[in-house]
């Protein structure tokens, strides 16, 4: 995709009078926030539909919110009313911008609702308002810490923003719906790309640990019905007669920075430990006496949530952390690494561990159940060479899906130039 499309720079600058902005069109005006939205609190609507605010959607109806939220249980008559076009200041909105309303209905009286004072090409303010230069000029409205930051409106009122004429206004909204999509398209099919490529990686798991690596082995009939036929001198096992199981710490320790760290089921991603979140506790608060240190080749096995089952291999880098509230499992009579990409497949994680999930709500994986998991067992030789395989293959899926994670941030990168270059009149749209 070109990188631009009709376009100029601009001449004949003039300086906007706000340090976030710069230089402007000499035909634009730039005109305090105050002057052009204005806070609005309309309340006693119980009966208008129920919005949520998002980040990725805006203003929208509960109903296309993929992740349900938790219905409120208050009156619903102290909640906003927002129309169409109207514009919402959250508690999100210091790192992503305001969210446009895309339908009337109500929402939580925490939000700020903000009208348009004139007759503006309200999708230019849509762009405005996400983009990252507005953004940093939020920064300087922001009070009070909690989960998410106060967006102060008073205060933000004042800052300056760029008034185009209305025909300017209407050709860059027009401009940047088209771009973006196309923007958007493309990151889209790489994300698809990533998808497939995890799904690739899956099926050979799936097939290497289940089939081995000789296609034309002679097989058998596992005498379970949902393995179905395994290789003829394969065995199955349960986990407990090739691995020791035992349980992390109910409680984390006190956090301490630099201290050892904490691996949670946050941390616990497909096979893998994970940086995300990552917790440091200090050791004089461990109760040393649990044996919760975690060595080279010690599999963690998530006990509950979403994540039941899942499960990551401990590298030498993480040698010496301490496991959090998740199960432990050390291999014993078995390849610590076949093990680790067994516990990965659907006939473990899926026809097992995932079953045990659903028999309650709020279900907890237990040493004795995880202990009862059937393994099938090739001979240690075939082991070691399936773990290879399977590690060469995940290699190569690692730097493929590297290259798209990269192509995909830097089209990010350009949308967000792109629409800030554009938004404030940087580049000009022919």
């Amino acid at each position: 995709m070109k990188a631009v499309e009709k376009f100029d720079k601009t001449g004949n600058l003039k300086d906007s009078g706000a340090e976030w902005l710069g230089s402007i069109p000499h035909n634009w005006d730039c005109i305090r926030m105050k002057h052009l939205f204005k806070d609005v609190s309309i309340k006693n609507k119980p009966d208008a539909e129920l919005l949520s605010v998002t980040q990725n959607q805006g203003v929208v109806p509960r109903t296309w919110v993929e992740n349900r939220m938790v219905m409120p249980s208050g009156a619903l008559a102290s909640f906003k009313f927002i129309q169409q076009g109207d514009f919402a200041i959250s508690l999100r909105s210091f790192e992503g911008g305001l969210e446009y309303c895309h339908h009337d209905g109500i929402i939580s009286p925490a939000y700020t609702v903000l009208k348009a004072q004139k007759d503006f090409h309200l999708n230019y303010y849509k762009y405005l308002f996400k983009s990252s230069a507005f953004i940093s000029e939020l920064q300087t409205s922001v009070v009070g810490i909690r989960e998410g930051k106060n967006i102060s409106y008073p205060e933000l009122s004042y800052s300056f923003l760029p008034v185009p004429p209305k025909t300017e206004q209407t050709a860059i909204a027009n401009f940047l719906d088209k771009k973006i999509a196309l923007i958007d398209k493309a990151i889209a099919i790489k994300e698809r790309q990533i998808e497939l490529l995890k799904e690739r990686r899956q099926i050979l798991i799936n097939r290497a640990v289940t089939r081995g690596l000789n296609p034309n082995v002679k097989m058998k009939d596992s005498g379970v019905e949902w393995i179905g036929e395994i290789p003829k001198h394969w065995e199955i096992k349960k986990l407990k007669f090739i691995g020791s199981i035992k349980y992390g710490l109910g409680q984390p320790p006190k956090e301490k920075e630099n201290g050892l760290r904490l691996i949670r089921a946050t941390n616990v991603e497909r096979g893998e430990i994970n940086e995300k979140d990552l917790l440091r506790v200090d050791p004089d608060d461990i109760p040393w006496k649990r044996d919760p240190e975690l060595k080279e080749n010690d599999i963690i096995v998530v006990r509950s949530g979403a994540y039941t089952g899942d499960s990551a291999i401990i590298t030498r880098e993480y040698s010496g952390a301490i496991a959090g509230y998740d199960m432990v499992l050390t291999p014993t009579n078995i390849s610590p690494s076949f093990l680790a990409f067994s516990l990965l497949s659907n006939y473990i994680l899926y026809n097992q561990l995932y079953v045990l999930r659903l028999r309650a709500a709020q279900p907890h994986l237990n040493a004795e159940e995880l202990g009862e998991t059937l393994v099938l067992l090739p001979t240690q030789k075939e082991q070691e060479d399936i773990s290879n395989y399977i590690k060469h293959f995940s290699n190569k899926v690692k730097v493929a899906m590297k290259n798209k994670e990269t192509e995909i941030k830097i089209l990010n990168e350009y949308k967000s130039s792109l629409i800030n270059s554009v938004i404030i009149g940087k580049i000009k749209v022919v």
